[in-house]
């Protein structure tokens, strides 16, 4: 319980009366009267408040995308005869990323009242969502009365996803284009003269008796890649990278990945590994195979060990049996690890194609950047700039073996990663 204004001014009251009292024999007994009428409205108050019930339904959405803002809502009702003042703090877990509000509701009976928390997830999980600390206001304005509303809601924080405006605004430019070919696969781009050295296959006979000279087909080139995302859930991946952790990173660039290549009619797998691989699924076309794989990046946690990604490379060497692109997600910010990063794709190429991408730190590169005034600045920019060295040389000795290898900041991983699987396929790298 706190006091309000009303109570307040009656306390006031009681302690001048109290003061004038000492002065006038007179007014000795008068500031009992203020007292006797701020005890009395308490009582009342908490005998009429004793009798009005709070209905609180908190509702949350269904899966809720990891590193996505989603509003969760809260609506309250009462159906007492008074109109109740509610005061309500709403917070978040500790795993969402939320400021606190504190609203003001005015309740009439039987009309529901909505309000709404909005928060971004940043890690993988299931977890409660605490219910708002909530106070009622008396009748009389004397004081706020807290009251417990028991409300069960539990979130599941799942990987992102590409919605449908994504899909749509990111089709050309993902490599959804068909590739030409003379002859190839069974669908007719487009007529064109002929061509010396053009087969006699491709040339469409109709269309030369009509136009009185040689016409040949560009038929459309379907390609059916295999496709393995690895993700590396090592201690390392704990970090933050924004709104989530590295991992939360890895996981969402997987996901879309994985919808894209789906969506592409390529076979996608994926490998989860630490210290040793910890889960795996074979490439597999189709939504059943897509679906297998969120649910099992929705269980990805980070580990407490070191990552090893030449146990995770020779996994990848059993799971794949023809040519495949490997993307790997980790970090190549460490030379130990970067060592470890150039044995695991010695073991996979020449057979597969592999493609790290990694993370970038916007803070880092500004510190490196940095016009440095103070000795504690000039240390600071020192170790920027070393950090930076190691990842570009990291890079360098992936590329040398072949490999494709980017790091980006964390909103701009998973448009490097589409843009360099498009690439990937218009080049038939795979």
């Amino acid at each position: 319980m706190s006091l309000r204004r009303n109570a307040l001014l009656l306390i006031l009251l009681t302690g001048v009366l109290a003061i004038l009292g000492q002065w006038a024999a007179d007014l000795a007994s008068w500031w009992r009267l203020p007292a006797a009428l701020l005890l009395l409205g308490l009582v009342c108050e908490a005998a009429a408040l004793g009798r009005c019930a709070l209905d609180l339904r908190m509702l949350a959405p269904e899966r809720w995308p990891l590193g996505r803002s989603r509003e969760m809502c809260y609506a309250l009702r009462q159906d007492s005869r008074l109109e109740l003042w509610v005061e309500v703090l709403l917070t978040a877990p500790s795993e969402f990323a939320a400021e606190p509000r504190a609203e003001t509701l005015r309740l009439e009976r039987g009309v529901r009242c909505s309000i709404a928390l909005r928060a971004a997830a940043r890690r993988l999980g299931r977890y409660p969502w605490p219910p708002p600390a909530v106070r009622v206001g008396g009748p009389l304005r004397l004081a706020w009365w807290s009251r417990r509303i028991a409300a069960d809601c539990t979130v599941q924080v799942v990987p992102d996803v590409i919605d449908r405006f994504e899909q749509a605004t990111g089709n050309r430019s993902a490599g959804e284009q068909r590739a030409r070919g003379a002859g190839a696969g069974g669908e007719i781009l487009q007529l064109r003269d002929y061509r010396r050295g053009d087969p006699l296959r491709v040339v469409d006979w109709k269309a030369t008796a009509r136009r009185g000279r040689m016409i040949s087909r560009d038929m459309s080139e379907d390609q059916h890649l295999e496709v393995i995302v690895a993700i590396d859930a090592g201690r390392a991946s704990g970090l933050g990278a924004g709104e989530v952790d590295r991992l939360g990173l890895y996981v969402n660039v997987a996901a879309r990945l994985a919808q894209r290549a789906a969506a592409l009619d390529d076979a996608v797998g994926a490998l989860v590994f630490a210290a040793r691989p910890l889960a795996s699924l074979a490439p597999a076309r189709g939504d059943a195979a897509l679906v297998r794989i969120r649910d099992l990046l929705a269980a990805c946690r980070v580990q407490a060990g070191e990552s090893n990604p030449v146990l995770a490379a020779a996994r990848i060497r059993f799971m794949a049996q023809r040519r495949t692109l490997i993307v790997i997600l980790t970090d190549l910010e460490d030379a130990s690890a970067g060592e470890q990063i150039v044995q695991a794709v010695r073991l996979l190429t020449p057979k597969h194609f592999a493609f790290i991408a990694g993370f970038e730190s916007a803070r880092i590169r500004e510190l490196s950047q940095a016009v440095v005034g103070e000795p504690l600045g000039a240390y600071r920019a020192l170790a920027a700039v070393e950090y930076d060295n190691a990842v570009a040389a990291n890079v360098r000795a992936l590329r040398a073996l072949g490999a494709a290898a980017l790091t980006a900041r964390p909103e701009h991983l998973d448009r490097a990663v589409f843009e360099a699987y498009r690439q990937f396929r218009d080049r038939r790298l795979i």
